[in-house]
């Protein structure tokens, strides 16, 4: 089954899961422990729980999870509301980034549910009754829901992610025709969230030397747009054994953007890019 966008599920499933302990494997200083319970107001009549991950290096304790209680009557529909509700009239320590509240920036990427996601874009409706809410994986945590970015964002500007020209510059922008730029949707789209490269296998075991999912896409972006001039140079840049060929076409990437991209037929192309140079 190919997957052409992030909202469809295989059709069968070869195995079912099987319960793993929350801490099976984990070292003893990042165990998970319960944490405190905030009830919600008293005149609440519409609630829901939200259970956060709560982690401050500075403390020297263990990670915990918190559990908040929202009156959904006092907040707005989303989940970025709730956690701005529990920031502001419960605990003022929660940590976690946001921006734009529209999608755009990508800043409020998290696990929702189970699910790398925006928390700006996601329904409290669509969630569980007792809704879980964790940093994205495998990064290192700052605080709470704060993830540190910076290994990623310098895989991004290995890319050298801007328009490179040979010829002498236009004296007004550089042409496309309609075809042309249209080679590039799907692809600019992406807003660097990282929600695909958080949930890429493939970067858990290689993380420090594959580019991952949102950086090979950003690439590709690249790669194809026709008023690039350095599309050797940037091919030359991921030949390589771990940059590009880690990816072993899993596609947790597609299925998880928030933008409905799909990294997994960018990484392909590149792939065939590659091939086609050599014939």
């Amino acid at each position: 089954m190919i997957i052409r966008s992030s909202d469809q599920v295989p059709r069968t499933a070869l195995f079912k899961r099987f319960p793993i302990p929350r801490n099976f494997g984990v070292s003893r200083e990042s165990r998970i422990r319960r944490g405190k319970t905030w009830p919600a107001p008293r005149v609440a009549t519409r609630m829901r729980t939200f259970e956060i991950y709560r982690y401050d290096p500075d403390s020297g304790e263990n990670p915990r999870l918190d559990a908040f209680e929202v009156d959904l009557d006092d907040c707005g529909p989303m989940v970025l509301d709730a956690l701005i509700w529990i920031k502001n009239k419960v605990d003022s320590t929660l940590t976690f980034r946001r921006s734009c509240r529209e999608g755009i920036c990508g800043s409020c990427a998290m696990n929702i549910d189970g699910t790398n996601w925006l928390a700006c874009t996601r329904f409290i409706s669509d969630l569980a009754e007792l809704a879980t809410i964790y940093p994205l994986a495998n990064l290192r945590i700052i605080k709470d829901l704060v993830p540190d970015l910076t290994h990623l964002f310098a895989q991004y500007a290995a890319i050298e992610p801007w328009l490179k020209s040979k010829t002498a510059e236009p004296e007004r922008e550089r042409l496309q025709s309609a075809d042309e730029r249209s080679k590039i949707d799907g692809y600019y789209e992406c807003i660097l969230c990282f929600c695909c490269t958080s949930g890429c296998p493939s970067h858990w075991w290689n993380g420090d030397r594959f580019f991952g999912p949102a950086v090979l896409l950003q690439a590709w972006r690249w790669l194809t747009d026709s008023r690039d001039e350095a599309k050797e140079e940037r091919l030359d840049n991921l030949e390589d054994p771990f940059r590009l060929y880690r990816c072993h076409t899993i596609l947790n990437c597609t299925r998880t953007c928030p933008k409905g991209l799909n990294p997994g037929k960018a990484i392909a192309e590149i792939k065939k890019m590659m091939i086609q140079r050599r014939s």
